[in-house]
């Protein structure tokens, strides 16, 4: 069971973006000003306009209206190249304000508690950090700077009526009582509507990218049609989500249009009436309806892009909500005093009271090697996890020399205890960028030692440019098993005292394994290791050997000692060496 990771409130939505913008303001003033000046330059035209029918009525001289006319000219090209330079203004500042909130955004998902991450499943991160961003991203870079633009505008546009034909532009009111109305009304349903269609998403997500990770799986135990109900099911929600809003926009819509369509009726209609009772005069009516037709399309972007902006401020209330998750631990400066590990009846949940592990207790002594074997979904992976400090847990504590790991800082804890799983990652890059993550300031030379190490320098020195080769998405293809020994040499280069190796070597062919194992031995010699396994050889070598079963250590003790008891440990090891074996057979 997965859970949906925080959502800001709408208040703390509105916090963030204010500090964003304060952030950049003396960017947003002069965007916004050299926007009213292009605005500015645009209300000339109807108000020149209303001059020249005045001058014609009047039977003004041809030299008047011809400058008038060249006036009106010179405005309109004024406020061609003045938009040019605002929208360009506009344009960057989007790019600047939504380049810091993705770095910010970066920043938050990199920080967030590993066990939240796993507790809320990949499909809700994935949806945040691409739809998300995606929609977010085109609210930053267009819908905002549309919207202050198009606000501007119409408030200018309506100053500049009324100073013309205080009268005339009475008729605008018109169309105001249905366009507050519908807005009213939609935006008080939008932003549920919005959050429900993104939440759909994000779960549809989840379940295709977990069908088609687990596609061996599915094929084997023949869950397609499980899958295929599953998919369906969601496609449904999204579909009903995606109804939900469609059905608002198409209400809204409508609505809006006539309001600012009717002002132009309007205001033509009752200008027409004062003009003929003497007052108003046609220049008057003239530029008041023009102005009321040239407030129809900032008004139209601006009811376009107030849809976009709902959309982009659910998104931008998922992307914000990744702050709300709380730690999952509290570093108080403490120092260990030496570097045994002790678990103390530790108790571990996924779903609440619904444990996996059930009071486990453990000690280890620097240098110890233990191997945790037993059933799959025994536990002993979510133990590895409590060991190597990723998880806290739900009672009893985890130290290391009597300081609780969760009270260690993040990069302290990884020079202390690494855990290294069977999921690795190559990232895009040379092989010496990804080596040189655990140890930025290593040399070649220590590079080449660790690779040597972990069996993969010959391997790296037969590719075209050796360290230098690009790897990774669109790089020199790489198989999983080196992806797993890169991940090993940067434990090499992290050179921590104590590891937990989760089937760390799985990826690899028993014979390489085993030879891998045996090449790791010198390295690992001096440290604790926790290794988890499903191959026995790693248990026989092993000073201990715990089995894991139900959520408990059901035994622990060297492999001699469990094989003479005969118990669990000793009927996988004969199941798994193929023939009965005794304790002095080693």
């Amino acid at each position: 069971m997965t859970t949906t990771l925080p959502i800001a409130t709408p208040a703390e939505v509105r916090a963030e973006g204010a500090g964003l913008f304060r952030r950049h303001r003396r960017q947003l003033a002069v965007a916004l000003g050299v926007h009213v000046l292009a605005a500015t330059a645009g209300l000339a035209g109807p108000f020149l306009l209303g001059r020249i029918v005045d001058a014609v009525t009047r039977g003004s001289s041809t030299t008047r209206i011809d400058v008038l006319a060249a006036s009106l000219a010179g405005f309109i090209i004024v406020r061609a190249l003045l938009t040019r330079v605002a929208i360009n203004r506009s344009l960057v500042l989007g790019e600047r304000v939504f380049a810091e909130l993705r770095e910010t955004f970066i920043r938050r998902v990199l920080a967030l508690p590993l066990s939240t991450v796993e507790r809320a499943g990949t499909g809700d991160l994935v949806a945040r950090t691409t739809g998300d961003i995606d929609a977010l991203s085109r609210t930053v870079r267009f819908a905002i700077p549309e919207i202050l633009v198009a606000v501007l505008t119409t408030v200018l546009t309506l100053s500049a009526a009324l100073i013309a034909g205080p009268l005339v532009a009475a008729g605008a009111v018109v169309g105001v009582p249905l366009l507050v109305v519908g807005t009213r009304w939609y935006l008080n349903r939008a932003r549920a509507g919005y959050l429900w269609e993104r939440a759909s998403y994000a779960t549809l997500d989840g379940t295709i990218t977990e069908t088609v990770d687990g596609a061996r799986t599915v094929e084997a135990l023949s869950l397609g049609e499980v899958r295929i109900n599953r998919v369906d099911d969601d496609l449904r929600e999204a579909y009903a989500a995606e109804r939900r809003t469609l059905f608002l926009r198409t209400v809204w819509f409508p609505s809006a249009e006539m309001a600012y369509v009717l002002p132009v009726v309007a205001t033509l209609a009752w200008g027409g009436w004062l003009a003929s009772a003497g007052h108003a005069t046609a220049g008057q009516v003239t530029t008041v309806v023009l102005y009321m037709v040239q407030i129809v399309d900032p008004v139209d972007r601006l009811v376009s892009w107030l849809d976009e902006l709902q959309v982009g401020m659910s998104s931008f209330a998922r992307v914000v909500g990744i702050a709300n998750v709380p730690p999952d631990r509290t570093a108080t400066g403490a120092q260990p005093s030496d570097q045994d590990i002790r678990a103390d009846e530790v108790r571990y949940a996924y779903v609440d009271d619904h444990d996996v592990l059930h009071g486990v207790s453990l000690e280890l002594s620097r240098g110890e090697r233990l191997a945790m074997v037993g059933p799959s979904g025994a536990g002993k992976s979510t133990l590895g996890r409590l060991l190597a400090g990723i998880h806290p847990p739900r009672r009893g504590r985890v130290s290391i020399g009597d300081v609780p790991l969760v009270d260690l800082e993040i990069d302290q804890l990884r020079r202390e205890v690494v855990l290294v799983t069977q999921e690795h990652h190559v990232f895009v890059g040379t092989v010496r960028d990804n080596l040189a993550l655990a140890a930025p300031s290593a040399s070649d030379d220590d590079l080449r030692r660790a690779l040597a190490a972990v069996d993969a320098l010959d391997w790296v020195d037969g590719l075209p440019d050796g360290l230098d080769t690009v790897v990774g998405s669109g790089g020199h293809p790489v198989g999983p098993a080196f992806a797993q020994q890169v991940a090993l040499a940067r434990i090499v280069l992290a050179d921590p005292h104590t590891l937990v190796l989760d089937e760390a070597t799985s990826l690899l062919d028993p014979r390489a394994a085993r030879h891998l194992e045996r090449s790791l031995s010198a390295v690992l010699r001096g440290r604790t290791v926790i290794a988890i396994a499903h191959r026995l050889h790693t248990a026989h070598d092993a000073d201990r050997v715990a089995v894991v079963d139900d959520g408990q250590i059901a035994e622990l003790g060297s492999h001699d000692e469990l094989v003479a008891q005969g118990g669990a440990y000793a009927a996988l090891w004969e199941s798994w060496h193929g023939t009965p074996v005794s304790a002095d057979s080693r």
